[in-house]
């Protein structure tokens, strides 16, 4: 009877033991780590990715085996991002028990720490005064910047900083009246230029009722909408004048442009270097090139780029952007709203004119059916240019994309711009920061927020997930949060012409966001 129990209980044993030559017999819900992913199971305990061999093998998937194998097969990540992979797609015991809800009470904490109080002019210093308190990007970015401060406003507002939200739209109303518009920060040496026009969008998230708040406010408004236009008036003797350009059939857009053509003060080396690469060019156009970059907040970008590898061959203002216009586009149907709110019906009725006229031109120009996009246009080829790139999106952000449109851009945006942590800037690799690799919280937010709009709401959704995958990943290896990130590695950015930095204003604002569109993305 003893050798029948003792033959029983090896044969038990047997039926569970992982065969010496081949994967394990058992069923799978008992299958082991080693069973269960394999190759990356080897790949994290032989490269000893966690100092203790136990770490990853008690670590619990987020989501399912079969999906995360097939990103591993797909990314190949080594090293650091190997650990980043995993720290994204697993729960791990001592390296991020620090969940998604963690990371929104950490970005509540951040925000005390990135709020900066009202400036007082100092003669000799170049920061402008401003009369309310602000929050600021972090790290070298010490003052306001104009395009940040939507994305990092769509935070304070979710997590309760809404008096910090009014404050901040009175620092920028303050500026259109000081200066004509809101310029690229708060410093004097940049205002020869503005940033992508949010100030419309970012009245969208103000609760005040005041009417004559709202009377100041839509006067600003209508004031930065004349900067842009400015260059107008001279259409009549060049094809581009300022801002503004007028395309082959007539119609106006805009593009990017600095009213100065000198190295920018705070890249000055950086720009008589690169000035001096591009041949026999002027300087001036070199350099005025590099300023226009900057004002459209890609800097820099292919996008602007003659040869996709050479900065030199830079010519911004060669380009109509589809981000900008339709900023601008949204910007004319919030006045034209403002104006019909105030009983202005001249207002009113012109900027309606004018905003049709905009899409008009976008469907004609930037609208690009055959390759199911919108593109920029190059004022010089009188053609479309070839970047495929995140600014598509820009259109059904602000609803000025039709329901076909909307669907042929999201078909593109799943075949080339969606990558392992979230969607690429472009599907080009230079070495520039808003090229591929490279991911950035406010482009994440203007495609989840235009694809779910536009009846695309998996698609906006699965692209959150893999961005806070990618945060967060990169929150639990380094506890901060970053400017930008590497979208195919799920770690740091890089590229530009400074070290990453962290603090992040429009990561903390996208972030927090993000996590209160889509709570059921907080839990691991």
């Amino acid at each position: 009877m003893k050798n029948v129990l003792r033959f029983a209980a090896l044969a038990s044993v047997a039926a569970i033991a992982p065969a010496q030559t081949g994967p394990a017999s058992a069923p799978s819900s008992v299958r082991s780590p080693a069973d269960i992913y394999g190759p990356l199971f080897r790949a994290v305990q032989q490269g000893h990715v966690f100092a203790d061999g136990k770490t990853f093998v008690d670590a619990v998937p987020k989501r399912a085996a079969d999906a995360i194998m097939a990103d591993y097969a797909r990314a190949k990540p080594v090293g650091a991002a190997l650990k980043a992979f995993v720290l994204a797609n697993f729960t791990v015991p001592g390296e991020n028990d620090r969940g998604a809800d963690d990371l929104r009470a950490h970005v509540r904490a951040l925000w005390p720490q990135l709020v900066r109080q009202p400036v007082v002019a100092v003669a000799g210093s170049s920061a402008l005064p401003l009369p309310a308190p602000y929050v600021v990007p972090g790290g070298r970015f010490r003052e306001i910047y104009y395009w940040d401060s939507y994305f990092t406003m769509l935070g304070l507002k979710v997590d309760g900083q809404q008096p910090l939200v009014e404050t901040m739209l009175d620092d920028f109303t303050s500026l259109i009246e000081r200066y004509g518009h809101i310029p690229n920060g708060t410093r004097t040496y940049y205002l020869s230029r503005s940033q992508p026009p949010y100030y419309a969008l970012m009245l969208d998230l103000s609760t005040n009722t005041d009417p004559l708040v709202a009377k100041r406010r839509l006067a600003a408004l209508r004031a930065e909408h004349a900067f842009w236009m400015k260059g107008e008036a001279c259409l009549t003797r060049q094809p581009a004048c300022l801002r503004v350009v007028r395309m082959p059939d007539g119609s106006v857009l805009n593009r990017h442009y600095d009213d100065r053509d000198t190295p920018r003060d705070e890249s000055y080396a950086e720009d008589v270097e690169t000035a001096a690469k591009a041949g026999p060019r002027p300087a001036t156009e070199t350099q005025r090139d590099l300023r226009a970059g900057a004002e459209s907040g890609w800097d820099f970008s292919s996008r602007w780029l003659r040869d996709p590898q050479s900065l030199a061959t830079i010519h911004t203002t060669d380009i109509v952007p589809v981000d900008l216009n339709s900023l601008l586009w949204v910007m004319e149907r919030r006045i034209a709203e403002r104006c019909r709110t105030a009983a202005d019906t001249l207002c009113a009725t012109t900027f309606t004119t004018l905003a049709a006229r905009r899409k008009a031109a976008i469907d004609r120009y930037l609208w690009q059916s055959s390759s199911a996009r919108y593109a920029d246009w190059n004022l010089s080829t009188r053609k479309p240019t070839a970047s495929i790139n995140a600014a598509m999106l820009h259109p059904l952000f602000v609803g000025l994309a039709s329901p076909a449109q909307a669907k042929s851009v999201a078909t593109t945006v799943r075949n080339s711009l969606v990558a392992e942590g979230g969607l690429r800037t472009t599907t080009l690799r230079t070495g520039l920061q808003w090229d591929e690799p490279n991911g950035w919280a406010p482009l994440q937010w203007v495609a989840i927020a235009g694809l779910e709009a536009n009846g695309e709401p998996a698609l906006a959704k699965d692209i959150a997930r893999r961005w806070l995958g990618t945060v967060g990943a990169a929150y639990a290896e380094t506890g901060k949060m970053l400017e930008k990130y590497n979208v195919e590695q799920r770690t740091p950015g890089g590229g530009g012409e400074y070290p990453v930095q962290d603090g992040f204003g429009w990561t903390n604002g996208v972030t927090s966001a993000l996590l209160d569109r889509f709570p059921d993305l907080a839990r691991p």
